[in-house]
Protein backbone atom coordinates (compact mmCIF):
# COMPACT_ATOMS: atom_id res chain seq x y z
CA UNK A 1 0.00 0.00 0.00
CA UNK A 2 2.77 2.39 0.71
CA UNK A 3 4.78 1.50 -2.39
CA UNK A 4 1.41 2.02 -4.85
CA UNK A 5 0.81 5.81 -2.74
CA UNK A 6 4.65 6.35 -3.32
CA UNK A 7 4.56 5.49 -7.28
CA UNK A 8 1.52 7.43 -7.15
CA UNK A 9 3.16 10.19 -5.82
CA UNK A 10 5.88 9.91 -8.07
CA UNK A 11 2.93 10.11 -11.14
CA UNK A 12 1.71 13.51 -9.59
CA UNK A 13 5.14 14.98 -9.71
CA UNK A 14 6.18 13.50 -13.18
CA UNK A 15 2.74 14.93 -14.58
CA UNK A 16 3.72 18.15 -12.77
CA UNK A 17 6.95 18.60 -14.13
CA UNK A 18 5.12 17.52 -17.55
CA UNK A 19 2.76 20.36 -17.21
CA UNK A 20 5.82 22.87 -16.20
CA UNK A 21 7.64 21.89 -19.53
CA UNK A 22 5.13 22.36 -21.74
CA UNK A 23 4.15 25.74 -20.23
CA UNK A 24 2.50 27.83 -22.91
CA UNK A 25 1.21 31.69 -23.21
CA UNK A 26 -1.60 32.82 -25.44
CA UNK A 27 -0.59 36.01 -27.48
CA UNK A 28 -3.89 37.46 -29.03
CA UNK A 29 -3.51 40.38 -31.99
CA UNK A 30 -5.81 41.51 -34.67
CA UNK A 31 -2.76 41.40 -37.78
CA UNK A 32 -1.39 39.36 -40.67
CA UNK A 33 1.53 37.32 -40.20
CA UNK A 34 3.09 39.74 -42.69
CA UNK A 35 1.92 42.80 -40.18
CA UNK A 36 5.71 44.37 -38.34
CA UNK A 37 2.99 44.10 -35.02
CA UNK A 38 2.89 40.46 -35.98
CA UNK A 39 6.84 40.34 -36.48
CA UNK A 40 7.38 41.64 -32.77
CA UNK A 41 5.35 39.29 -31.70
CA UNK A 42 7.11 36.12 -33.43
CA UNK A 43 10.27 37.81 -32.53
CA UNK A 44 10.00 37.84 -28.93
CA UNK A 45 8.45 34.11 -29.36
CA UNK A 46 11.44 33.02 -31.36
CA UNK A 47 13.53 34.38 -28.91
CA UNK A 48 12.20 32.57 -25.92
CA UNK A 49 11.99 29.41 -27.39
CA UNK A 50 15.90 29.61 -28.34
CA UNK A 51 16.48 30.41 -24.23
CA UNK A 52 15.28 26.82 -23.58
CA UNK A 53 13.72 28.08 -20.46
CA UNK A 54 10.42 25.52 -20.96
CA UNK A 55 8.06 28.84 -22.26
CA UNK A 56 6.24 28.98 -25.42
CA UNK A 57 4.43 31.44 -26.92
CA UNK A 58 1.27 30.92 -28.94
CA UNK A 59 0.66 33.53 -31.07
CA UNK A 60 -2.93 33.74 -32.23
CA UNK A 61 -3.53 36.49 -34.95
CA UNK A 62 -5.91 38.13 -37.65
CA UNK A 63 -8.26 38.20 -34.55
CA UNK A 64 -8.49 34.22 -34.33
CA UNK A 65 -8.87 34.26 -30.71
CA UNK A 66 -10.33 37.91 -29.70
CA UNK A 67 -11.40 40.30 -31.56
CA UNK A 68 -9.58 43.30 -32.03
CA UNK A 69 -11.11 45.81 -29.48
CA UNK A 70 -11.84 43.07 -27.40
CA UNK A 71 -8.56 42.04 -25.79
CA UNK A 72 -7.40 44.34 -22.99
CA UNK A 73 -10.14 43.06 -20.73
CA UNK A 74 -9.49 39.11 -21.20
CA UNK A 75 -6.03 40.56 -20.76
CA UNK A 76 -6.76 41.84 -17.57
CA UNK A 77 -8.81 39.08 -15.95
CA UNK A 78 -5.79 36.46 -16.72
CA UNK A 79 -8.29 34.93 -19.88
CA UNK A 80 -5.34 35.96 -22.41
CA UNK A 81 -1.46 35.89 -20.99
CA UNK A 82 -0.31 38.72 -23.72
CA UNK A 83 -1.06 40.68 -27.01
CA UNK A 84 0.01 43.88 -28.95
CA UNK A 85 -2.78 46.42 -28.83
CA UNK A 86 -2.86 50.00 -29.67
CA UNK A 87 -3.69 51.20 -25.93
CA UNK A 88 -6.16 53.62 -26.99
CA UNK A 89 -8.74 51.14 -27.63
CA UNK A 90 -9.00 50.76 -24.13
CA UNK A 91 -9.72 53.96 -22.89
CA UNK A 92 -13.11 53.33 -22.49
CA UNK A 93 -11.97 51.20 -19.09
CA UNK A 94 -9.09 53.78 -18.81
CA UNK A 95 -9.59 56.91 -20.28
CA UNK A 96 -6.05 57.92 -19.57
CA UNK A 97 -5.42 55.78 -22.41
CA UNK A 98 -7.03 57.70 -24.99
CA UNK A 99 -3.50 60.29 -24.60
CA UNK A 100 -1.54 57.50 -26.74
CA UNK A 101 -3.85 58.42 -29.93
CA UNK A 102 -3.79 62.16 -29.38
CA UNK A 103 -2.39 65.14 -32.18
CA UNK A 104 0.50 66.62 -32.23
CA UNK A 105 1.79 64.97 -28.61
CA UNK A 106 4.59 62.86 -30.44
CA UNK A 107 6.52 64.47 -33.20
CA UNK A 108 8.68 61.92 -34.22
CA UNK A 109 10.22 58.23 -33.61
CA UNK A 110 12.94 59.49 -31.97
CA UNK A 111 10.77 61.76 -29.55
CA UNK A 112 8.03 58.68 -29.58
CA UNK A 113 11.21 56.31 -27.97
CA UNK A 114 11.78 59.27 -25.46
CA UNK A 115 7.55 59.36 -24.38
CA UNK A 116 8.29 55.53 -24.12
CA UNK A 117 11.15 56.05 -20.92
CA UNK A 118 9.14 59.02 -19.49
CA UNK A 119 7.42 59.66 -16.80
CA UNK A 120 4.58 60.29 -18.91
CA UNK A 121 4.89 56.17 -19.51
CA UNK A 122 5.18 54.95 -15.95
CA UNK A 123 2.10 57.00 -15.40
CA UNK A 124 0.28 55.05 -17.80
CA UNK A 125 2.06 51.72 -16.77
CA UNK A 126 0.67 52.73 -13.55
CA UNK A 127 -3.17 52.83 -14.86
CA UNK A 128 -2.16 49.37 -16.60
CA UNK A 129 -0.62 47.91 -12.67
CA UNK A 130 -4.54 48.68 -11.51
CA UNK A 131 -5.70 46.24 -14.55
CA UNK A 132 -3.02 43.71 -13.27
CA UNK A 133 -1.29 44.30 -17.15
CA UNK A 134 1.76 45.20 -17.36
CA UNK A 135 4.39 46.61 -20.62
CA UNK A 136 6.72 44.26 -22.38
CA UNK A 137 7.65 45.80 -25.57
CA UNK A 138 6.95 49.66 -26.22
CA UNK A 139 6.09 51.08 -29.39
CA UNK A 140 4.56 53.51 -31.51
CA UNK A 141 3.38 53.55 -35.49
CA UNK A 142 3.07 56.98 -37.41
CA UNK A 143 0.96 57.79 -40.14
CA UNK A 144 -0.14 60.89 -42.19
CA UNK A 145 -2.67 62.52 -44.49
CA UNK A 146 -3.65 62.39 -48.33
CA UNK A 147 -5.65 64.40 -50.33
CA UNK A 148 -7.51 63.47 -53.65
CA UNK A 149 -7.20 67.08 -55.03
CA UNK A 150 -4.47 68.50 -53.30
CA UNK A 151 -1.36 68.40 -50.28
CA UNK A 152 -2.83 68.97 -46.68
CA UNK A 153 -0.23 70.14 -44.19
CA UNK A 154 -1.75 73.01 -41.88
CA UNK A 155 -5.17 73.16 -40.08
CA UNK A 156 -6.22 75.70 -43.41
CA UNK A 157 -5.80 73.09 -46.01
CA UNK A 158 -8.55 70.83 -44.59
CA UNK A 159 -10.96 73.57 -44.36
CA UNK A 160 -14.29 72.43 -45.94
CA UNK A 161 -13.28 68.81 -46.82
CA UNK A 162 -15.01 65.75 -46.27
CA UNK A 163 -12.46 63.83 -44.48
CA UNK A 164 -11.70 60.58 -42.80
CA UNK A 165 -9.55 60.78 -38.99
CA UNK A 166 -7.69 58.16 -36.92
CA UNK A 167 -9.15 58.45 -33.72
CA UNK A 168 -12.17 60.03 -31.69
CA UNK A 169 -9.28 63.40 -30.77
CA UNK A 170 -7.77 63.40 -34.52
CA UNK A 171 -12.04 63.80 -35.55
CA UNK A 172 -12.20 66.50 -32.18
CA UNK A 173 -9.19 68.41 -34.03
CA UNK A 174 -10.28 68.30 -37.77
CA UNK A 175 -13.63 69.25 -37.20
CA UNK A 176 -12.11 72.04 -35.05
CA UNK A 177 -10.23 72.98 -38.96
CA UNK A 178 -13.51 73.20 -40.35
CA UNK A 179 -13.52 69.60 -42.27
CA UNK A 180 -16.69 67.62 -41.93
CA UNK A 181 -16.04 64.05 -40.60
CA UNK A 182 -16.91 60.79 -42.03
CA UNK A 183 -16.16 57.91 -39.81
CA UNK A 184 -15.09 54.73 -41.24
CA UNK A 185 -12.71 51.77 -40.77
CA UNK A 186 -9.23 52.24 -42.59
CA UNK A 187 -10.48 49.48 -45.36
CA UNK A 188 -13.33 51.51 -46.61
CA UNK A 189 -10.97 54.85 -47.38
CA UNK A 190 -10.28 53.48 -50.86
CA UNK A 191 -14.43 53.24 -52.08
CA UNK A 192 -15.36 56.12 -50.12
CA UNK A 193 -12.34 58.08 -52.06
CA UNK A 194 -13.52 56.58 -55.59
CA UNK A 195 -17.45 57.54 -55.03
CA UNK A 196 -16.64 61.00 -53.91
CA UNK A 197 -17.46 60.79 -50.19
CA UNK A 198 -14.27 61.49 -49.07
CA UNK A 199 -11.99 64.11 -50.15
CA UNK A 200 -8.95 63.46 -47.56
CA UNK A 201 -7.98 60.83 -44.83
CA UNK A 202 -6.08 60.37 -41.94
CA UNK A 203 -4.37 56.90 -41.01
CA UNK A 204 -1.12 54.99 -40.15
CA UNK A 205 1.71 54.19 -43.01
CA UNK A 206 1.10 50.93 -43.31
CA UNK A 207 -2.84 51.15 -43.82
CA UNK A 208 -2.11 54.17 -46.92
CA UNK A 209 -0.32 51.37 -48.71
CA UNK A 210 -2.06 47.95 -47.70
CA UNK A 211 -4.97 49.52 -48.93
CA UNK A 212 -3.43 51.33 -52.47
CA UNK A 213 -4.73 54.70 -51.11
CA UNK A 214 -1.96 56.05 -53.57
CA UNK A 215 -4.27 54.98 -56.23
CA UNK A 216 -6.98 57.90 -55.45
CA UNK A 217 -4.70 60.45 -54.33
CA UNK A 218 -3.03 63.74 -55.90
CA UNK A 219 -0.99 64.12 -52.56
CA UNK A 220 0.26 62.52 -49.80
CA UNK A 221 2.16 64.01 -46.50
CA UNK A 222 3.90 61.29 -45.03
CA UNK A 223 5.32 60.96 -41.21
CA UNK A 224 8.86 62.31 -41.55
CA UNK A 225 10.85 64.77 -38.98
CA UNK A 226 7.47 66.41 -37.97
CA UNK A 227 4.42 64.16 -37.95
CA UNK A 228 0.79 64.85 -36.20
CA UNK A 229 -0.07 60.88 -35.79
CA UNK A 230 1.56 58.81 -33.65
CA UNK A 231 -0.40 55.61 -32.15
CA UNK A 232 0.86 53.52 -29.09
CA UNK A 233 0.65 50.30 -29.48
CA UNK A 234 2.62 47.86 -27.03
CA UNK A 235 2.89 44.14 -26.40
CA UNK A 236 1.25 43.59 -23.02
CA UNK A 237 0.82 41.20 -20.67
CA UNK A 238 -0.80 40.06 -17.69
CA UNK A 239 1.34 40.95 -14.69
CA UNK A 240 0.30 37.94 -12.61
CA UNK A 241 1.30 35.59 -15.52
CA UNK A 242 4.57 37.03 -15.84
CA UNK A 243 5.14 36.83 -12.16
CA UNK A 244 4.06 33.56 -11.90
CA UNK A 245 6.77 32.76 -14.10
CA UNK A 246 10.47 31.60 -12.53
CA UNK A 247 13.30 33.49 -12.76
CA UNK A 248 14.59 31.93 -15.57
CA UNK A 249 11.93 32.58 -17.52
CA UNK A 250 11.12 35.95 -16.67
CA UNK A 251 14.41 36.78 -17.79
CA UNK A 252 14.42 35.17 -21.40
CA UNK A 253 10.74 37.21 -21.67
CA UNK A 254 12.63 40.45 -20.39
CA UNK A 255 15.85 40.07 -22.68
CA UNK A 256 13.27 38.97 -25.91
CA UNK A 257 11.02 41.90 -25.29
CA UNK A 258 14.03 44.45 -25.18
CA UNK A 259 15.78 43.08 -28.70
CA UNK A 260 12.34 43.42 -30.33
CA UNK A 261 11.60 46.96 -28.81
CA UNK A 262 14.83 48.43 -30.83
CA UNK A 263 13.55 46.23 -33.54
CA UNK A 264 10.20 47.51 -33.43
CA UNK A 265 11.51 51.12 -33.76
CA UNK A 266 13.82 50.64 -36.85
CA UNK A 267 11.03 49.25 -38.88
CA UNK A 268 8.43 51.53 -37.69
CA UNK A 269 10.75 54.48 -38.86
CA UNK A 270 11.17 52.52 -41.99
CA UNK A 271 7.77 51.91 -42.85
CA UNK A 272 7.06 56.11 -43.02
CA UNK A 273 10.26 56.35 -45.70
CA UNK A 274 8.47 53.12 -47.64
CA UNK A 275 5.30 54.27 -47.50
CA UNK A 276 6.30 57.58 -49.65
CA UNK A 277 8.51 55.94 -51.63
CA UNK A 278 5.13 53.89 -53.07
CA UNK A 279 3.35 56.93 -53.31
CA UNK A 280 5.97 58.54 -55.57
CA UNK A 281 6.42 55.76 -57.69
CA UNK A 282 2.72 55.64 -58.47
CA UNK A 283 3.10 59.80 -59.52
CA UNK A 284 1.60 61.46 -55.86
CA UNK A 285 3.27 64.27 -55.35
CA UNK A 286 4.53 64.10 -51.54
CA UNK A 287 4.18 67.23 -49.18
CA UNK A 288 6.14 67.46 -45.84
CA UNK A 289 4.78 69.03 -43.10
CA UNK A 290 6.48 72.04 -41.52
CA UNK A 291 7.47 72.99 -37.79
CA UNK A 292 5.48 76.22 -38.33
CA UNK A 293 2.33 73.60 -39.96
CA UNK A 294 2.90 71.33 -36.82
CA UNK A 295 2.76 74.44 -33.98
CA UNK A 296 -0.55 75.60 -35.66
CA UNK A 297 -1.94 71.82 -35.40
CA UNK A 298 -0.77 71.34 -31.91
CA UNK A 299 -2.54 74.99 -31.02
CA UNK A 300 -5.86 73.61 -32.85
CA UNK A 301 -5.63 70.38 -30.86
CA UNK A 302 -5.19 72.23 -27.19
CA UNK A 303 -8.40 74.08 -28.01
CA UNK A 304 -10.30 70.85 -28.91
CA UNK A 305 -8.73 67.30 -28.68
CA UNK A 306 -6.97 67.83 -25.42
CA UNK A 307 -9.07 70.50 -23.99
CA UNK A 308 -11.99 67.71 -24.32
CA UNK A 309 -9.71 64.71 -22.64
CA UNK A 310 -8.74 67.16 -19.66
CA UNK A 311 -12.38 67.62 -19.21
CA UNK A 312 -13.27 64.05 -19.41
CA UNK A 313 -10.77 62.40 -17.70
CA UNK A 314 -9.91 62.24 -14.25
CA UNK A 315 -6.30 63.71 -13.29
CA UNK A 316 -6.49 64.85 -17.21
CA UNK A 317 -4.36 67.78 -16.82
CA UNK A 318 -1.84 66.23 -14.70
CA UNK A 319 -1.13 63.55 -17.45
CA UNK A 320 -1.19 66.21 -20.59
CA UNK A 321 1.02 67.89 -18.56
CA UNK A 322 3.60 65.14 -18.16
CA UNK A 323 3.00 64.50 -22.07
CA UNK A 324 3.79 67.87 -23.15
CA UNK A 325 6.93 67.93 -21.18
CA UNK A 326 8.93 65.16 -22.67
CA UNK A 327 11.40 67.46 -24.90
Amino acid sequence: MNMFKLSTAAAVVSLAASTVAAEELRLSHQWSNQDIRNQVAQMVADEVAAADVDLEIKIFGSQSLFKAREQYTPLSRGQLDMTVLPLSYAGGQQPAYNLTLMPGLVKNHDHAARMNESPFMAALEDKMAEDDVMVLVHGYLAGGFAGKEGCITSPSDIDGLQTRAAGKAFEQMLAGAGASIASMASSEIYNAMQTGVLDAANTSSSSFVSYRIYEQVACYTPASDVALWFMYQPMLMNKSTFEALNEDQQAALLAAAENAQAYYLAEAKKEDAASAEVFRDAGVEIAEMSQADFDAWRALAQETSYARFVEETPDGQALLDLALAVE
